[in-house]
Order: C-alpha cells, then structure tokens, then sequence
C-alpha cells in the first residue's frame, strides 16, 4: 500500500497489543493546576528525586473518574454481504478489509457461501448524552447492523434500538431501556485552537474504556466530499474508537472520534472527530423528524489559488469560485454566474471552497440568505433562498491547475450539435489536441471550452479575445465529462 487513506474506527472483536515506550525530556514539566498552565521548568534534581517530577504532569484521572461511566460500548452483529469477487474473495489490496479477515470469528472466513457472507462482528464506542438511554456514536457502527448491543462501565447489557442514522454527517442515535444513567456534558467545539489539550476515552480492537489523551493539530479539516469540518487530533485512536466522546479538560465533550488517517488502517499520529455542535444539530434533527435536513443552493465551487485570484483580480486567493450554476436553481435564479466568487454567507467569511457547503447545509431550507460576491472584478451582495438538498451528494469541482508558461497551446474545433447533445454540453469547442502551458495547467484532449474568465466564449474567435484582455494569467472554464471546473493557464 503506497497511498494514504482515511478509515473509519469501527473494528471486530480480536486480541491485538501494542506496547509504545514513550520518553518525555526533564523540560516536559506542567504545573498539575486545572488550567495545565506551563510551569517554571525545576532546578536539576538528583536522580532519587526524579520520580517525584512525574507527578507534575498533567493528570485526567478526574475527568476519566467522572465521565468514563458516560462511556459505552457497542457491539454489533452486521448484515451479511454480498461476497467482493469470485470465490468469496474481497479486496486483497484493501488493508481493513485484511485486518477484518484477520479477526473474524471461526468459520466466518471467506468461502463460506457463494453469494452472500455470513454477518461478522464489530465493536465501536458511544457515549450516553440523556439519562433515560440516548446514546450518540458512529453511522458506520450502527448503519449496518442487524443486532446492536451496549455495554455500560457497570457491565449491564441492553440490546440497543436505532433511532436515526445521518451517512453525511456519520452520526447516529441511538436508544437503551434504561433510566437513571450517567451522562457527559457538552462544551464548545467553535472554541477549540489548536495546541489545546483533547482526551479520548473508547473502545479500541475490544479494549473497554481505554483513555488516550493529545492535543489538537487543527480545526475545520475537509475530508472527502463530507459537510463535516473535522477537528484533528494527535489523540491516539484506533479500530474500535468509533463513535466515543473527545473531552476538552473541562470534561465536556467537543467530538466524535471517527476516521484515522492511515496506511496502513491503523494509528499513524493523525485522528479526526465530528464537531459535538454540529452531531448534536443532527442529534436533535434525528430525534423529532427521523431524518436530517439540509440546504443547498446550487452551485459547484472550487478552491481558488494564487493564480485564479490574479485572473479574477483578488487581491488574495479566498473564497469559493463558481464553476457552474444549476439551470433554474436558486443561485441562477438570483444572477450567480461561473467564474463569481462567493466570499460570506450571511456575514461570515469564506476562506475555502469547502466552507461554503458547510455553512450552506447548516441553513435551513427555504432561508433567505444574504451571499457576499466578487463579481467582474466588484464587491456585491445578492439574496439566494436555500433549497432542500436532495439525498446525491453535490459535485465538487477540483482545482487541477499547475505551474506553467507561454502561450495556450490548445487545438480547438467546433462542435456540431448532435456532438453537444451527445456531450451534453452547452460548448462549443472541442478540445483536439493540447501543448505547452495548457498541458502543463491540467487540460486535456476532449475538454470542453466554456469560458475565459468569466465570460462565455463559443469560437475561437472569443477565445482569442478574452485571452487578449486576461493579460498574463487566464483561467479557462471547461467541461469534463460531467464536471465543470476552472483551470488557470499562466499565458506569459
């Protein structure tokens, strides 16, 4: 495996150990206060004195003490599946899916049955967030599962009901006959920085209620095309961590530990959680309707870097820049047009294209919604009413430009109309062959051409003149099979 992926946390039930010596050198010194504020690093003791400065740490046995019994464990027993290949085989090159063969039940292995596979067993985390037994986890524990079972720290066990599973966000409720219950309380995840101390408490490989503490790295990572901004951690979580709190040192929970950043499937120093705000707006949504609304406006963005913001006349790369609209949907509807940059939601900045779907689900539909824009090279403001997000996640485009110089280099005919509607395009010139710059910033024979800049060209002729005014840098709007993407082509 050369490539790095995100895997969530959900593991089988197996014996796995793992022992990490750790080192920390005499400077590592905290003051044991409640804040973990930096303490005056001692004088050099001697070595019958060292042990004592060990207590001088930071020490979460109270946290743990008080909200590990919050903390449960869920098992579950998974619908068969339909085998991956021939045989019964699964995807050899796929290390979850050997770490899954690996711990699998006797006589679950592979091969048992032609068509379909027998249910398998998993374990995850949760945590319980109101005394008469919800309890909040992973969608990726429970979506699956035939049979759901929660263990408490007091080692009762319930067979657990689900109540509402959220894919987009990967949060699920679900719900134990129980009253009387231990619960945690909820910080602020809008108020994490980075550098702050985080606690993880969950089940990893089976192991109940183990504790891992770290810092976190960053807030508002993008992962995939989720509506999620992650905090990242360095908290130690691995398969079985899913769905269990992150703590802040005030013991209130800030996220739900979900997905590692691995090669390998396992732990490699990077692990990211659900924001308690945004699962808990999904816990309250699941609760009263079943399900989870959310709101688009009809627009695919892509991230904007130096070279874009030089062709669209930004003075900094920012915002989401639109690289096609949705014919008679709502951004239409209010003047958005390829190659606008979306700069604010309703008063709050938009740095990155991924911000913007964030901001956007979290509207609810029907809204009317004041949009910042840039716009022909001007400040603007234009009203955009929210719509209903329908269940196919929105297309992102991505930004494939790169480092290049010289002319365009491209080779353009025009397309006939029976060409258009086999394409199911809107342009009119065919990309035929590509060269210098325009190779080296992404384009490709078979693209489409839309547009320079902003404005809609449809002959060579156009071309040739929106070119003429972008000066050193222009950014080609062209069309890719379904796709519709901004590429920037520095033309010298």
């Amino acid at each position: 495996m050369g490539s790095v992926r995100t895997w969530s946390l959900a593991a089988v039930a197996g014996i796995f150990v793992v022992v990490v010596a750790h080192q920390r050198s005499n400077a590592d010194v905290w003051d044991a206060s409640p804040g973990l504020s930096r303490a005056a690093v001692p004088p050099a003791a001697s070595p019958a004195s060292a042990a004592g400065r060990v207590t001088g740490l930071p020490d979460f046995s109270g946290l743990v003490a008080e909200n590990g019994a919050a903390v449960v464990n869920i098992s579950v027993v998974e619908k068969g599946q339909k085998q991956g290949g021939p045989g019964g085989e699964s995807d050899a090159d796929d290390p979850l899916s050997q770490f899954f063969r690996r711990y699998q039940a006797p006589g679950q292995g592979p091969g048992q049955g032609p068509e379909r596979a027998p249910p398998s067993k998993g374990v995850g985390s949760g945590f319980i967030v109101s005394a008469d037994g919800y309890v909040l986890t992973n969608a990726h524990v429970v979506a699956d599962a035939s049979e759901v079972t929660v263990k408490l720290t007091d080692r009762r066990e319930f067979i657990a009901k689900v109540i509402g599973v959220d894919k987009r966000s990967d949060v699920a409720l679900i719900k134990i006959a129980a009253t009387g219950l231990p619960t945690v309380r909820f910080g602020d995840s809008e108020r994490l920085r980075p550098g702050q101390w985080v606690i993880a408490i969950g089940s990893p490989f089976g192991f109940e209620n183990s504790v891992t503490a770290g810092v976190v790295s960053a807030t508002a990572r993008p992962l995939d095309e989720t509506y999620v901004p992650f905090i990242q951690t360095d908290a130690a979580v691995n398969p079985g961590n899913s769905g269990g709190p992150l703590f802040n040192v005030d013991g209130e929970v800030i996220g739900i530990n979900a997905q590692i950043y691995s090669r390998t499937g396992g732990y490699m120093g990077m692990s990211f959680a659900i924001p308690i705000d945004l699962a808990l707006n999904v816990k309250n949504q699941l609760l009263t309707k079943g399900k989870v609304s959310r709101s688009r406006i009809g627009v695919a963005v892509q991230d904007i870097n130096q070279k874009l913001a030089t062709s669209f006349g930004l003075a900094a790369p920012h915002g989401a820049l639109i690289s096609s609209v949705d014919p008679k949907g709502p951004s239409e509807r209010a003047g958005l047009k390829p190659g606008d940059v979306i700069t604010s939601v309703n008063g709050k900045p938009i740095d990155h294209s991924f911000d913007l779907p964030t901001i956007i689900a979290d509207i609810a539909p029907g809204t009317e919604t004041h949009i910042g824009v840039w716009h022909e090279h001007k400040a603007g403001m234009v009203d955009v009413k929210t719509v209903l997000l329908d269940d196919e996640p929105s297309q992102t485009a991505r930004n494939e430009g790169g480092e290049n110089g010289g002319k365009l280099g491209l080779a353009l005919r025009p397309l006939e109309p029976k060409e258009q509607q086999e394409l199911h395009t809107r342009g009119k010139l065919l990309v035929e062959d590509v060269s210098g710059p325009a190779l080296a910033a992404g384009l490709q024979p078979g693209d489409v051409v839309l547009g320079v800049n902003g404005s809609g060209v449809t002959s060579v002729a156009d071309l040739k003149r929106e070119v003429a005014r972008g000066g050193h840098s222009v950014a080609l709007l062209i069309q890719r099979d379904e796709q519709q993407l901004y590429l920037p082509v520095d033309i010298g």
